[in-house]
């Protein structure tokens, strides 16, 4: 067998070794596309009413920096604790994550902050501005009057908050009931708006001739009574004793005035306040029955309250609207006719007719009425038509030239009622106030633009103050810009509740609360989207070693002697928090 020939001496294996640097190597001349950092907008804030910093908040949270995501919220809302309970949370609807799993449980984590902060007792550090001259009355101290004096406070105003009931809150302390909000987080949080220097004055009255014979001592005037009067049905036997206004049987029962209720109890509506009414109902021995005169998915209730209505035994008769109503032998007959519902363009709430004419009647022993409310006095409401006129998404102006300016804002103007719309309506006004009174009435419409979040309608007053949020490409960041290969699947924290049977036997909140281990798990399935999380993608990927760490708010930047414009770092930032634009060459001619 032959064997393999091996030389005595075979020849060594060279080796190329550079003794000297490549710094001298500046490959940057090469670039003619240049990676720059630029955070955009996530788009759940973009779909708050109030503005927050979602995408900031959350990043703080997993980080476990509490406090310092907590004060990012009171940048944009004075109630965290509050909308972390009873807001209907539009920003988890635009969750990029709904996409790829399942959306981030932002109200929870909101909730949570806002009771670790109460749980540790601590101190927002809130810059105020330079105090100003001017002073602004607030008449109501409902959400949107507390946050337009919390707003004003912070830009430097003298606000005075007033009350016409013996304690401040408006629906947040009589229209909403303790299994969603107890008492106690409203007072906290009114608590610290008053520590910030707000002046509410409870008891006190306004007339129509405060609003034109102030200006020896305000200069402006914020309305937001909000709408504490029941809509009338407009039909015979409304007004037979006995029958009751939702918001009347709320407020009763937050006052421990409402009595134990026996029989059939039937509300007649599809809101919040008919829900929160027929479930308060249940919980005081009422068998409920739920009219609405649409279909389920028309209600203008949060969706999830009339689920667990639901489950707590009401029942939801739908396309049914009432005709009459007679009183028989203590008891109340209730006329019912059947309606259709016929499709409007595919717009949400269909139009409906009645479906034919036969009538069937119901017998309830009480009976409670909340399809809605209206203004208690009529100049509550902004005037149609006058000189001076600025309508904003929010709130409306009248700016007159020997009285006071009026604002109307929350429920008064507010097409969507909510808290977190009624705290959005609060900030535009304070912030047009300041513009008002800085710059001019011209100047009010084309200055909020330049704070909206996103495309609007959201303002921000970080973005106003010119704060670090002020610097992001007003862009928003969705799921197809994302590079999702860098994120792993996770379920959404299960939300812990008092068991069903549990509930209905008393006004306990029925939301439980969360650890800061399960807080931090979940905010650490948020992508920050069009944010820089230093995930550090950037300098791993760079072939030439161009991205730098350093202290500077960003924590890195990028060495364009030597970046060669590939654009790698782009591809694989995550978040979006890049961009790759054409390089910028200087004319030598």
């Amino acid at each position: 067998m032959a064997t393999q020939h091996v030389p005595n001496n075979p020849s060594p294996l060279l080796i190329p070794c550079s003794y000297l640097t490549t710094e001298g190597n500046k490959t940057g001349s090469w670039r003619f596309l240049r990676p720059q950092y630029e955070e955009k907008v996530s788009p759940c804030s973009a779909a708050c009413p109030a503005a927050e910093d979602i995408g900031r908040v959350e990043m703080l949270t997993a980080q476990g920096s509490f406090k310092q995501a907590w004060e990012t919220i009171l940048m944009e809302n004075p109630f965290p604790g509050v909308c972390g309970r009873v807001c209907y949370h539009p920003c988890e609807q635009q969750c990029n994550r709904r996409e790829f799993d399942e959306p981030v449980a932002i109200h929870i984590l909101e909730r949570f902050l806002a009771d670790t902060a109460s749980r540790y007792e601590l101190k927002p550090s809130l810059q105020k501005l330079e105090s100003k001259r001017q002073k602004i009355a607030v008449v109501g101290s409902g959400p949107s009057g507390l946050a337009a004096g919390y707003f004003l406070t912070l830009l430097g105003y003298q606000a005075d908050v007033f009350e016409a009931l013996p304690e401040p809150g408006g629906v947040l302390r009589w229209g909403i009931p303790l299994y969603r909000l107890p008492f106690f987080i409203l007072n906290q949080e009114i608590a610290q708006i008053r520590e910030l220097g707000v002046q509410i004055h409870c008891g006190k009255s306004i007339s129509n001739e405060f609003l034109r014979g102030g200006k020896s001592e305000y200069d402006a005037i914020f309305l937001g009574c909000g709408h504490s009067r029941s809509l009338p049905l407009k039909i015979p036997g409304e007004d037979l004793v006995g029958v009751k206004n939702g918001l009347q049987f709320l407020a009763e029962i937050r006052r421990g005035e409402a009595p134990a209720l026996e029989g059939t109890a039937a509300v007649i509506g599809g809101g919040n306040t008919a829900v929160d009414t027929a479930r308060s109902a249940v919980r005081f021995g009422a068998k409920v029955i739920l009219i609405y005169r649409r279909r389920r998915q028309d209600m203008p209730a949060f969706a999830e309250e009339v689920e667990m209505a639901l489950e707590e035994g009401v029942e939801l008769w739908e396309l049914q609207a009432p005709v009459k109503i007679a009183a028989q032998d203590g008891d109340f007959v209730v006329t019912l006719q059947q309606m259709q519902a016929v499709e409007k363009d595919g717009q949400r709430r269909a139009r409906v007719k009645a479906g034919s004419s036969k009538k069937k009647e119901i017998r309830v022993q009480h009976l409670f009425k909340a399809i809605g409310g209206e203004a208690s006095e009529p100049w509550y409401d902004p005037p149609t038509k006058k000189r001076g006129m600025l309508r904003l998404s929010n709130c409306v102006l009248h700016h007159k030239s020997r009285e006071p300016t009026l604002v109307y804002g929350g429920d008064l103007v507010a097409q969507i009622k909510s808290v977190a719309h009624a705290v959005a309506s609060g900030k535009q006004a304070a912030i047009a106030l300041d513009i008002l009174f800085r710059e001019g009435l011209d100047a009010v419409r084309p200055r909020l633009q330049t704070c909206l979040v996103g495309e609007g309608p959201s303002i921000s007053l970080e973005t106003y103050l010119a704060g670090p949020r002020s610097l992001r490409n007003n862009r928003v960041v969705r799921y197809h810009d994302l590079n999702t290969d860098y994120f792993q699947f996770a379920p959404m924290i299960t939300k812990p509740r008092l068991l069903r049977e549990e509930r209905f036997q008393s006004f306990a909140e029925i939301n439980l609360k969360i650890g800061a281990s399960l807080a931090i798990r979940e905010a650490e399935r948020c992508f920050s989207c069009g944010l820089c999380n230093q995930c550090d993608n950037c300098q791993l990927f760079c072939p030439e070693i161009a991205v730098t760490r350093d202290n500077n708010p960003r924590g890195r930047h990028i060495n364009y002697d030597y970046c060669k414009g590939c654009g790698l770092c782009v591809v694989e930032c995550p978040r979006n928090a890049m961009i790759l634009e054409e390089e910028l060459l200087c004319d030598t001619s």
